[in-house]
């Protein structure tokens, strides 16, 4: 069930704050609040949820999306966000508050659930409604102390630059020893929570995690081991991650798969995999595979080879943004690698939806210098 909020934002004027005082109206958040479209967010908002009166009630559009700008704005935690909402009155008044509560908004948890909801496609329809806004309120501003006309003459008008990048995840530079240790280490807790129903009736498998951990962090304590060094560590994890799923294996059979909680099962789904990849990499000598995990709590991100001298490959989403007088656009955004050069095309057009012509100039990296684009500039001037 979803109710809509009103959109109108009260003034500043009117929050009210417990202590005394009124907030200013210069500040950030006070600012940011008013450029954004909330009545288009709570139009969107509510066509997620179904129109039943049933159940309770879903957090509003802009306690979604406020929380989860000021979380990037910020650079801060699911738990510190919430705390942060819950000490400062200006983001209270950024999220729609009427007034200041010295209390938790919503658990942090929550915030797993206003990520899922806000997808690309409808952040990209939100970011351009702020866009248009901000560049209409610019033309206006900059017409009341110009005598020129209002209407631009026709043709090619501005200056479009595009490039990509990407995004980091936050995850710990993956090596192929440190990630078959953890799996290792997810596994033997897997099967300590299958076994536990069976304490008393027979003895828990052997895992070998002490000589497992110990010859681990034999290698990784040394400065620059050597590559003999490093993958004979990794053909011995190799062997106690295989004695342990094949344990697994042996417990499922016997109905005890019931007893792993859902994060557990996922770990196992993902370790599973990694130890395939882990061992064909090992037994073909390479370090490329299709698909590729470099962590197990995230196994979507991938790595992305970026070819810069101080980090050739980087690990998180490619995307494609366009920059347009200041503003920024994401035109593109995937976990898996691309070439950039087949989105100018994309990018042109939807300079021209956006604005209605096409730009004078486009600026861009050496890789968008293709035939075909270059063809494409020229035929649209």
């Amino acid at each position: 069930m979803y109710r809509q909020d009103d959109p109108n934002q009260m003034a500043f004027e009117d929050f009210y704050l417990p202590f005394g005082g009124k907030l200013r109206s210069d500040n950030r958040w006070v600012v940011l609040s008013k450029q954004i479209p909330w009545d288009e967010v709570e139009r969107q908002y509510a066509t997620l949820f179904s129109g039943r009166d049933t159940g309770p009630a879903a957090k509003s559009a802009r306690l979604a999306l406020g929380a989860l700008i000021i979380k990037e704005r910020l650079s801060t935690t699911d738990r510190e966000t919430v705390e942060q909402i819950r000490e400062n009155p200006y983001l209270q008044y950024f999220l729609g508050f009427p007034e200041y509560k010295d209390e938790e908004p919503f658990h942090a948890s929550l915030m797993t659930h206003f990520r899922k909801r806000f997808d690309k496609e409808t952040l990209a329809r939100i970011n351009e409604s702020i866009v248009l806004a901000a560049r209409q309120q610019a033309r206006e501003a900059a017409s009341e102390h110009d005598d020129t006309p209002d209407d631009p003459p026709p043709g090619n008008r501005g200056k479009l630059i595009v490039d990509a990048t990407c995004t980091p995840a936050d995850i710990t530079y993956p090596t192929d020893l440190k990630l078959l240790n953890e799996a290792r280490e997810k596994t033997e807790e897997m099967i300590d929570v299958m076994h536990h129903s069976l304490v008393g009736e027979r003895p828990k498998p052997r895992t070998y995690r002490q000589k497992a951990r110990r010859e681990y962090l034999a290698l990784s304590k040394q400065k620059r081991p050597g590559h003999k060094k490093i993958r004979k560590a990794v053909r011995k994890q190799l062997g106690y991650l295989r004695r342990n799923l094949q344990t697994i294996d042996k417990m499922t059979s016997e109905g005890l798969l019931k007893h792993l909680t859902k994060r557990l099962y996922r770990l196992l789904l993902v370790i599973q995999e990694l130890y395939r990849q882990q061992l064909w990499m090992y037994q073909n000598r390479s370090h490329r595979v299709e698909d590729r995990i470099v962590s197990l709590h995230q196994p979507h991100v991938r790595p992305i080879v970026r070819g810069k001298a101080k980090s050739p490959v980087e690990f998180g989403a490619k995307i494609s943004v366009s920059l347009v007088d200041g503003f920024s656009f994401v035109d593109n955004l995937s976990w898996d690698a691309f070439n950039e050069s087949n989105d100018l095309v994309g990018q042109i057009e939807a300079y021209w939806r956006r604005f209605g012509c096409y730009p004078q100039s486009v600026h861009a990296d050496q890789i968008y210098r293709t035939r075909a684009n270059r063809r494409y500039c020229k035929d649209h001037g």
